[in-house]
């Protein structure tokens, strides 16, 4: 088996409504980057990274097609350490996180997609295959929402099935953020876990008030509360708030988790395999969690993340983000009762309707 072409595109993806946070405020579309590994003998893989808005989508695509498609075309796409690890020597100079780690993680999904079919195995069962039910929570309760709207926004997700729920706080004044949390507790009660995200809006000082503030509300973890890179801010939000801190949707690499993980800075890691590495860079991100005894969450891309979770044996909560592809894939994400389950067939399971998708297609 032999890589023959791949090929990159870029879709402009309209949201069904907008959805927002503290850090990139309202957005109304993302960025869809998808790769097509096509072998001599007729096997595709398809692979995907996204961005908000515009920015870095058509670097990453470039990254696709000009430097690393050169790298694995001619080479055998079942062994993916061997191309994960060509791909990064070849951006090494400028990359090592940025666009080269989403290019890098778009390719590398493919590759396993290719590699799952070459087996006639679906994705979760090759890599692990531990528990096909995964507990999943709805994001989408976001920033900009009136408390009426979050109410709404709420019980839409509680009508849906999810027995979990994730909301927006960063605003202004803290006191805000406690009116809207105190709202949704009332309304779900005592036993739905709830998760608030920050989106890196705080420093570290008023994320640790707001930590010891928001565990009044029996608060499952303070997602984000600072901005990414500061390690031992984080460690301190974790010691000296109330809360368990889950992080990691920014960051690229393995060193920066192996980091932010040996300084007591997280609770729950929460690799984005769109953007840290592919399945590669997920499955050691969850490896490394397993040997500190944490459980690992994820990051968007649902559709692709219940694989994953699915395959290892810490897994906690499957986010079921606001950038949805339901409408542009042939055989959405199973999910019933508060549970997300993978697709049986042969690969990720990630199908695009391409018809659908071509009308946003960016040139």
């Amino acid at each position: 088996m032999k890589v023959d072409r791949v090929v990159a595109s870029r879709f402009s993806i309209p949201l069904p409504y907008p959805v927002s946070d503290a850090t990139h405020g309202v957005i109304t579309h993302f960025t869809l980057v998808t790769v097509q590994i096509l072998t001599r003998d007729g096997v595709e893989g398809i692979g995907y990274t996204y961005t908000v808005g515009k920015a870095g989508g058509r670097a990453i695509a470039s990254l696709i097609e000009d430097d690393l498609g050169p790298v694995i075309e001619d080479r055998d796409p079942r062994r993916v350490e061997a191309l994960w690890k060509a791909m990064w020597q070849n951006t090494h100079y400028v990359g090592r996180g940025g666009p080269a780690s989403f290019a890098i993680s778009a390719v590398d999904i493919a590759l396993w997609d290719i590699k799952a079919k070459a087996s006639q195995e679906p994705l979760w069962r090759l890599l692990g295959g531990f528990n096909r039910q995964v507990p999943a929570y709805a994001g989408g309760i976001d920033l900009h929402l009136s408390l009426d709207e979050l109410g709404t926004r709420t019980q839409r997700s509680l009508a849906r099935g999810f027995r979990a729920i994730k909301m927006k706080v960063g605003r202004p004044r803290l006191r805000e953020d406690m009116v809207r949390v105190e709202s949704v507790r009332e309304l779900i009660g005592p036993d739905i876990p709830l998760m608030v995200d920050a989106n890196m809006a705080w420093s570290v000082e008023e994320a640790i008030r707001a930590s010891r503030r928001l565990a009044e509300y029996d608060v499952f973890w303070l997602e984000e509360p600072t901005a990414p890179s500061d390690v031992q801010g984080h460690a301190r939000i974790q010691c000296e708030g109330a809360l368990p801190v889950a992080a990691g949707e920014n960051l690229h690499t393995l060193e920066e988790f192996e980091a932010l993980i040996s300084a007591n800075g997280v609770a729950f890691p929460e690799p984005d395999a769109t953007n840290c590495g592919g399945v590669t860079g997920w499955m050691k991100v969850a490896r490394l969690a397993e040997a500190r005894n944490l459980p690992v969450t994820s990051h968007g891309v649902h559709d692709l993340h219940v694989s994953l979770l699915a395959a290892v044996a810490n897994a906690s909560y499957l986010e079921v983000h606001g950038f949805g592809l339901d409408g542009y894939l042939e055989s959405p994400m199973a999910f019933t009762s508060g549970y997300a389950e993978p697709s049986a067939r042969p690969g990720h399971g990630v199908s695009f309707q391409w018809n659908q998708l071509r009308r946003y297609l960016e040139t």
